[in-house]
């Protein structure tokens, strides 16, 4: 399997999230060889960005939408090539390659497309005699079509005079016609060749292999006109002549419709439909030709793969996740909303973290865990888990923890206040970004709601906190088209939270859910510190009744 597994947690992503994405894909990548490679769905934290730079480890990159794109589609990939080659060669190529369309490319850059019906109106339609030099043709080509070899002149060179001219008829009336710089194609007539250099022609094709004197050679040279000498008779030669004009003459060009290897296809679809065209150019970021994708390669189109951790709510995954390939999802949350089109491997345990999870998945598979990924596991329970005083929290989160600890070589409580402090540093962030940095949504009984957490070891920060966010919460409301919106400020050394609200009923609702007096102001909930196992079951059940 050559193609990329996704591991990504969810929007907002925490550090459960984002460590065991890591871990999740270390994993993965050893026991089968294949390409796991972990992503993040939003904006990291500071938490998880200290923990990162602590360990050295480099940030997943961002993946925001999971739709098919043109790079999942199986493109035909075709050979370049350049503007003066003839037609002849460009339609034994296409034969080759079993292909109706070339891409005419200069520097990798896309200049035009030649096509099969380009080629059909080279021979079928009707051009006057001066159609050769108009198209500024290389006697090269001319020499490949009449599979000819030359006497005088340079291959390289190009015919950019006069007319073509046959010259097989009456020797007074030809001597008549003919002008300086034209093409004259004529057969073993030596006082027809003499009179041609006299008028100063640019070429001279001397057809059936006739003979050619050596002081016309010589004043042909003298007077840089070409002479090329092919087996083919006057009238064959005269037929072929056309298919040595350069692609550049009939390609098409300017205002190409083409398609980035990152465009969605839900995107192009409607211009893939509108323009019946065979095949369409595809470049890549850098405007290189890339390759052709044609409405066939729609229907085979291979869905992006994703293993999701750290959540199971589809309201919570990155966009687009109804267009992937759901591969597993490794979680510790309540089963929500996701659906999948065939079964998957679906691992879902009551711990405290998803990292817990990945530990043991290392146990399980007889893998050793190297410091570094025992670092970020370790920091990912710790985070999850308020270090161990969430009720979410269970003897299994903690002895791994402690392991992973002594595997890593970490203090774990002096690494746990560093780790706290850090991500309570809001000095750069705005008031929405605090809201939303560690931000999940919600859809039960028909209303949608958010709920989002920040954590503190002081209670003075939790108080700068909420005079900065209290009048923001309206906007990310409208942002996220939510109904209700609840911020936590939990301090975890007291073991408390205090519950901002915005929306409808927000606070009443609250209220009923943890029997608050109607008087109540200000909502602090003692001994509440974790969303997932404290807060929402307490209020979806409000909710329901």
């Amino acid at each position: 399997m050559d193609r990329k597994v996704y591991i990504v947690g969810h929007k907002n992503p925490d550090t459960d999230s984002i460590c065991s994405a890591i871990a999740y894909a270390k994993l993965k990548h050893k026991i089968t060889g294949s390409k796991y490679v972990a992503k993040r769905a939003g904006q990291l934290n500071e938490e998880t960005i200290y923990i990162l730079q602590k360990f050295g480890v480099k940030a997943p990159a961002l993946l925001t939408n999971v739709q098919l794109q043109v790079k999942d589609l199986d493109m035909v990939d075709v050979a370049g090539i350049g503007d003066q080659m003839s037609i002849r060669s460009a339609w034994n190529l296409m034969k080759k390659s079993n292909t109706k369309t070339l891409p005419v490319l200069r520097n990798k850059k896309l200049e035009g497309l030649i096509t099969v019906g380009d080629i059909a109106k080279s021979y079928m339609s009707t051009y006057d005699n001066h159609e050769l030099a108009i198209a500024r043709t290389q006697y090269r080509n001319i020499m490949e079509v009449l599979e000819a070899t030359m006497l005088s002149g340079n291959k390289h060179a190009y015919f950019t005079g006069g007319k073509v001219m046959i010259a097989a008829s009456d020797e007074n009336i030809e001597k008549s016609l003919m002008e300086e710089g034209d093409l004259v194609l004529v057969g073993n007539r030596y006082e027809v060749q003499k009179a041609a250099v006299e008028k100063n022609v640019s070429c001279l094709i001397i057809c059936s292999l006739g003979a050619v004197s050596a002081d016309i050679i010589d004043k042909a040279k003298a007077q840089s006109i070409t002479i090329i000498v092919t087996m083919h008779e006057v009238f064959e030669a005269a037929r072929l002549l056309n298919q040595s004009v350069p692609v550049k003459h009939f390609m098409s060009k300017g205002n190409l419709t083409t398609f980035r290897v990152n465009d969605y296809i839900e995107d192009i679809k409607g211009v893939m439909t509108r323009k019946r065209y065979r095949d369409f150019p595809i470049v890549d970021m850098q405007g290189n030709f890339f390759g052709f994708i044609s409405r066939r390669c729609l229907i085979n189109a291979r869905k992006k793969q994703v293993i999701l951790v750290d959540h199971n709510e589809r309201t919570q995954a990155v966009d687009g996740i109804e267009e992937a390939e759901i591969m597993e999802i490794i979680d510790h949350h309540r089963i929500g909303s996701m659906e999948t089109i065939s079964p998957v491997y679906f691992r879902n345990q009551p711990l405290g973290s998803t990292a817990t999870i990945v530990y043991q998945m290392y146990q399980e598979n007889n893998v050793e865990i190297e410091k570094c990924i025992a670092a970020l596991l370790c920091a990912a329970i710790v985070s999850d888990t308020l270090m161990f005083r969430s009720p979410t929290c269970t003897a299994i989160d903690e002895a791994t923890a402690k392991h992973l600890a002594t595997l890593a070589e970490i203090d774990l409580e002096q690494f746990a206040n560093e780790m706290f402090k850090a991500g309570s540093n809001f000095k750069d962030k705005t008031p929405e970004e605090i809201c939303v940095q560690d931000f999940k949504k919600f859809t039960i009984e028909g209303m949608s709601f958010g709920v989002g957490q920040v954590n503190s070891m002081k209670e003075e920060e939790l108080q700068e906190v909420k005079k900065l966010v209290t009048s923001c919460l309206e906007n990310v409301a409208n942002k996220k088209k939510l109904d209700i919106v609840y911020l936590m400020l939990t301090n975890i050394i007291e073991e408390k939270t205090e519950l901002l609200c915005y929306g409808s009923r927000a606070k009443e609702l609250m209220k009923e859910a943890f029997e608050l007096p109607e008087e109540t102001e200000e909502i602090v909930l003692k001994g509440v510190v974790s969303r997932k196992k404290q807060l929402l079951p307490t209020f979806v059940v409000a909710l329901q009744q």
